[in-house]
Formats: C-alpha cells, sequence, structure tokens
C-alpha cells in the first residue's frame, strides 16, 4: 500500500480528485473536511413558536399551538441551499405555517406559501430566479 503526502493533493474546484484505485481502503486520520452549506446534513434547531428568519442548511421545527407562524427563507440563496420545515405538534391545520419569499419565488411563483398540512414536513432547495425555491420531494 502506498501514502500519498498531503502536500502533493493539490484541491481544485469543480474537479473529482481521486485517491487510489477500486477496492483500495483510504484512512484519513487527522484531517479537517470543509463541506459548503447544506452538505453533510440539516443542523436542526430548537422547536421555533413565533416567527424566524430560516438559514440555509439548517432544519425547523414549528410550533403553531399558540399562534401561525411566518418562517421566511433567507435573502440572499444559492444554488443547492436547503431550508427544512416539520409541523411540530400537528397544528398546522389550525394555525398555519407561511413560508415567506423574501423576495425569490417558491415554486416558479411569485407569492408565499401556506402551510395547512397537519405534520408536514419538507425540504426547500433554491435553483434560480426563474424557478426560486422548488420542493425537495413530493
Amino acid at each position: 500500500m502506498s501514502q500519498i503526502e498531503v502536500d502533493k493533493v493539490i484541491p481544485q474546484s469543480g474537479t473529482n480528485l481521486q485517491i487510489g484505485e477500486a477496492g483500495d481502503t483510504i484512512n484519513l486520520t487527522t484531517a479537517t473536511v470543509n463541506l459548503p452549506t447544506g452538505v453533510g446534513g440539516t443542523a436542526w434547531q430548537a422547536v421555533k413558536t413565533a416567527n424566524f428568519t430560516a438559514v440555509a442548511g439548517e432544519g425547523y421545527f414549528v410550533n403553531t399551538t399558540g399562534n401561525v407562524i411566518t418562517a421566511t427563507l433567507p435573502s440572499s440563496a444559492t444554488i443547492g441551499n436547503e431550508v427544512s420545515i416539520i409541523d411540530y405538534a400537528g397544528t398546522a391545520d389550525t394555525n398555519n405555517i407561511t413560508i415567506g419569499r423574501n423576495g425569490h419565488k417558491i415554486q416558479g411563483a411569485a407569492s408565499d406559501m401556506t402551510v395547512s398540512t397537519e405534520r408536514a414536513a419538507f425540504t426547500l432547495v433554491y435553483v434560480d430566479a426563474t424557478q426560486g425555491w422548488l420542493l425537495k420531494d413530493k
């Protein structure tokens, strides 16, 4: 098994980096990996009980037991940014969750999104100015 010296691996944007051959075992011991926003999982936040502005890469449990809540999407978004929402208490059918578009389209429409389904859970992914935020799954 050969070893690769770290100073000989040159990171480049937009390229694939292959280390080893098929079937090889690659061991990374003391490495720090920095992933772009939205890569590597969702950073779930504490339960929200009032209006808030979402951050790309985060997920929110939204509790509308006492009132309607507006979750405002980030004002600056880039392709691949994700925001996840879950109706925490199953009360979005009574007290809706409004997804504020914050200048971007949602599903190609220039209007906010109203969530009125009990136990709704979804992720919005930003694509571009034409379509804006799209539902990841249906």
